[in-house]
């Protein structure tokens, strides 16, 4: 049987797959798509994570799509919320029915012969599927969805409670009058601590390091008037855009005077606990913006400190005994449930087996382009969000920037779009981002690589990419456009 055969075969039915496709049907109409996900609904991230209080860490004018208005009263929304935006994008736009479910990719091989990928996918029912497309985009995020990050917790094996890592949360799990011990200090336990305080007897959130935290209303007040004022659309671009400005400009200060940002943040933090504010629990040893802010909405987390319903604890783990965890200062956190939320694994492309005319493609010795395409990597890109602004923003800006790879390759009659770069010109290579997060940190040995100037970046700075998209031909003497044989080159 002939497999099936489309223009573009898109890995991811969360955010950025739909991003993807909502572009096609904007930008690149006459062209074909397929979506495929290994679970059973869209939302990625949004779905599989499903612990109690899951929101956005990032405002919905700028992690909702540019193209489509956030119409919820919160900004800072939580997981059902953000799904039913994504539902309707996706029915309304027309791109559900393009969508396949249950497939998880396992292998993607590139035939410059034809200028095909071949994709091979293994159903939920154990059937493997085999689809052919001249472009692959993935939009598979960066988690390793199967492995979080195991941070070896000593004697965790003595605790005769339950454990439990969020993400894989278990639906039925009751904390109703538990004595739970949160261990993390990442967006994670900032979002589970205040989410579980309501229901448990005592929530404590074991850190062995302080994160930077600052408080935000959950809705913006900003926005709210806009909508009152101007029409929906402007509305909602008008309420992005001073939300982008905002967030880069504290960015930046960050890094020209992280002193100043560090001192309103102990500020706010000191105002909102009172008497409950011990710097020991609130201020780390780096610089703000080193590692992402942790948002907290409403003030909540400090909310439920000042009601004596959640406290932070900063200490290293010496053990566990049956019902609880003993520290290395002697003292002991009584325990019914240990969440470990103790951070992620990245994994790139989805953990797709992927291989150019046989041979396996390894992604350390290709270069970033333009922050979505790979050195010498045919008809292929990839979505990896900013760290330091809303994942979406990538998303928007790297799916319009495919179209347009597409719609060029149509107009000069090209099968085949490469980065290349041949190895006496390659740049010396740089770090890929300047922070210290612990799953980045994990995760370097697995990146490509990054050089200091355009095109070969991995740029975290949404505004000058903006530019450059807007700015750079697609035909940049870069990006070479081919025809397979028996035609000839197309020009560029």
């Amino acid at each position: 049987m002939t497999p099936p055969d489309t223009d573009v075969v898109i890995i991811g039915a969360g955010i950025s797959g739909i991003s993807m496709a909502a572009h096609m049907g904007m930008l690149s109409p006459d062209l074909d798509y397929l979506i495929l996900d290994r679970r059973e609904q869209i939302g990625g991230t949004w779905d599989l994570f499903r612990y109690p209080g899951i929101r956005s860490d990032s405002d919905m004018h700028t992690l909702g799509f540019g193209f489509e208005p956030w119409r919820h009263e919160d900004t800072i929304a939580d997981a059902p919320a953000i799904l039913d935006y994504l539902n309707r994008v996706a029915d309304e736009r027309g791109i559900r029915e393009r969508m396949r479910f249950g497939q998880e990719v396992t292998n993607a091989a590139w035939d410059g012969a034809s200028a095909r990928w071949t994709i091979t996918a293994r159903g939920s029912d154990g059937e493997t599927t085999i689809y052919t497309a001249r472009w692959l985009y993935f939009a598979s995020g960066y988690y390793d969805y199967d492995n979080p990050h195991d941070a070896a917790i000593p004697g965790i094996a003595d605790f005769a409670g339950t454990v439990v890592h969020p993400q894989f949360w278990p639906q039925d799990l009751d904390y109703t009058g538990k004595d739970v011990v949160v261990i993390g200090s990442g967006a994670t336990a900032v979002t589970l601590v205040p989410a579980m305080a309501d229901q448990a007897n005592s929530v404590t959130m074991l850190q062995r390091t302080p994160s930077w935290m600052g408080a935000m209303p959950r809705r913006d007040a900003f926005g709210m008037i806009m909508q009152k004022w101007l029409p929906e659309r402007l509305a909602y671009r008008v309420t992005r855009w001073k939300n982008i400005a905002l967030r880069d400009y504290i960015f930046r200060l960050s890094r020209r005077n992280p002193g100043r940002i560090a001192d309103r943040l102990r500020t706010m933090t000191r105002e909102a606990l009172g008497d409950n504010y011990d710097p020991v629990h609130f201020e780390p040893p780096y610089n703000p913006w080193e590692q992402r802010l942790c948002l907290v909405p409403d003030g909540d987390l400090f909310a439920a400190i000042n009601a004596g319903k959640a406290r932070i604890v900063t200490d290293r783990i010496e053990g566990f005994d049956a019902g609880g965890v003993r520290l290395q200062s002697g003292e002991r956190l009584p325990a019914d449930i240990v969440v470990t939320a103790t951070g992620l694994r990245l994994a790139l492309a989805g953990k797709v087996e992927v291989s150019l005319d046989g041979k396996p493609l390894d992604w350390t010795q290709h270069y970033f382009y333009r922050g979505t395409m790979f050195s010498d990597v045919p008809n292929l890109s990839f979505v990896f969000g900013y760290l330091n602004a809303s994942w979406t923003l990538r998303a928007d800006s790297n799916a319009r920037y495919a179209c347009e790879v597409l719609n060029h390759m149509a107009r000069v009659g090209a099968d085949v779009a490469v980065p290349e770069l041949a190895a006496q010109d390659e740049p010396d290579a740089v770090e890929p981002w300047d922070y210290t997060s612990g799953y980045l940190e994990r995760a370097r040995p697995l990146m490509p690589k990054v050089g200091a100037e355009r095109p070969w970046t991995l740029a975290h700075d949404y505004l000058a990419d903006r530019r450059d998209f807007r700015h750079r031909p697609v035909a940049d003497s870069v990006l070479r456009f081919h025809r397979v044989a028996p035609h000839a080159d197309a020009a560029a």
